[in-house]
């Protein structure tokens, strides 16, 4: 009975050794199928990695405001689309092509307004001849002279049937207008000399006349750019109108620019434009301030973020001496 017990508890032991073992086994593969190095930091394995570290930029100004500026075109970035629904028949511009005022920019589907046109277009045909045939009755009438021979209501009776024929010719000729002007309209030009961003819509494609987002075009005269810098409202009082001002690219802040104001827009917006930190507000409101620059030969791109400084010792200087008892 004792060896029995004996033999029992010795195969029990032995089973726990190879499971150990095992699970030892176990542990090393693991770390080597993933394939990574892995550096001992307090008794435990974390990752090494290897991601660049980038400085941010520093503030030029001893007193600032900082904001995030998204870039834009100078004309502002407008929105084109269709005033006439229809299917895309020709696209005439690209992305990035550089068009003049009156330009084509793409067109709509014209086969079937150029066909009402030839149509109205021979309605006005009629309209004039039957214009004629008023207006000689009326003439061989007048010429007789004599009321025994024509009665003074058969002349009356004629001359309003000539002006009858005269507004039948006219209101045909405004319909040939009217189609003209919707064949001209389904050609969608260009509004200014500018640049094309974007290029949402493509041949075969049916284009909508109401809304639409993302545009047909997105369209910017980008000779000078614009950016757009979100100031919080909290230190929306800090900044003055002509403050000078400072933009970092972000990714590489020795690409700047020195910005010149444009202007402050006076009214005060919800907060859309988001920087993508972790401590950012998202239920806050913000004064926009418009400054411009020119890219020159740059990397600096129409919808890019930058980190915008603000001069504002002038105005914590007048606060300052507002405040001193």
């Amino acid at each position: 009975m004792i060896r029995r017990n004996l033999l029992t508890m010795l195969g029990i032991a032995a089973a726990g050794i190879a499971l150990a073992a095992m699970v030892a086994f176990m542990h090393r593969g693991g770390a080597s199928m993933h394939g990574g190095s892995f550096h001992k930091r307090s008794g435990s394995q974390t990752p090494e990695t290897n991601m660049p570290f980038i400085a941010p930029a520093q503030p030029p100004y001893s007193s600032f405001v900082a904001g995030a500026g998204i870039v834009e075109a100078s004309s502002e970035n407008i929105s084109i689309g269709t005033p006439i629904a229809g299917v895309v028949a020709e696209i005439n511009a690209q992305v990035g092509s550089r068009v003049k005022k009156g330009d084509p920019l793409f067109s709509i589907d014209s086969r079937a307004t150029r066909a009402e046109l030839a149509v109205r277009r021979a309605a006005v045909q009629v309209a004039e001849a039957q214009c004629a045939n008023a207006r000689s009755l009326l003439d061989r009438a007048a010429s007789l002279g004599d009321a025994r021979v024509i009665s003074q209501e058969e002349l009356d009776n004629r001359r309003y049937a000539l002006q009858i024929a005269e507004a039948q010719l006219a209101q045909a000729r405004a319909n040939v207008q009217s189609t003209e002007t919707d064949l001209d309209r389904m050609t969608i030009r260009a509004p200014m000399d500018g640049e094309v961003l974007q290029l949402n819509t493509h041949l075969g494609e049916f284009a909508p006349a109401n809304d639409v987002n993302p545009p047909a075009i997105l369209f910017g005269d980008i000779q000078t750019l614009w950016i757009r810098v979100d100031v919080d409202e909290y230190d929306a009082w800090r900044v003055r109108a002509g403050a000078p001002a400072m933009g970092f690219l972000r990714g590489n802040k020795d690409i700047k620019k020195s910005l010149q104001f444009v202007r402050i827009e006076p009214y005060v917006v919800p907060k859309r434009s988001l920087t993508g930190d972790s401590m950012e507000r998202v239920d806050t409101r913000v004064l926009q301030i418009v400054y411009s620059f020119r890219a020159d030969d740059l990397p600096i791109h129409v919808g890019q973020l930058m980190d915008v400084f603000i001069d504002a010792s002038q105005n914590d200087l007048a606060a300052a001496r507002n405040i001193r008892p």
